[in-house]
């Protein structure tokens, strides 16, 4: 039983030295003049800079997607506005006519009213 206790601890400092001592490393421990740990740097750089790029395209389209989604069951704020067009009638008169426009919250015109049913 002795044997099996001491071949476990002896294990288990293994274990531990090689786990602390992987995670320690403040420094490079490479030359870094020599063109492998170089190119390793480029790889590993490109490599992360596609990675990142790749989780932010699907992250962005996954919020892109969300917020449509919420935005087709969030009514927009519409509002209708008249302005009068002057008519020149055959008689000579000039008569205001009422044109009415939705817009959006912003004041942009989405599209005239037809006469008769802004209101209702």
């Amino acid at each position: 039983m002795k044997h099996r206790t001491v071949i476990t601890l002896l294990g288990a400092a293994t274990l531990a030295l090689a786990l602390g001592s992987a995670g320690c490393s403040t420094g490079r421990v490479t030359n870094q003049n020599q063109p492998g740990p170089q190119i390793g740097n480029a790889v590993g750089t490109a490599a992360g800079a596609v990675a990142g790029n790749v989780a932010g395209a699907a992250v962005g389209v996954v919020e892109g997607g969300a917020r449509a989604a919420g935005s087709a069951f969030t009514p927009q704020p519409t509002r209708i506005i008249r302005h009068w067009r002057e008519e020149k009638q055959p008689d000579g008169r000039t008569i205001h006519v009422p044109v009415d426009y939705l817009v959006d919250e912003h004041g942009r015109i989405i599209k005239e009213v037809p006469p008769g049913t802004a209101f209702r």
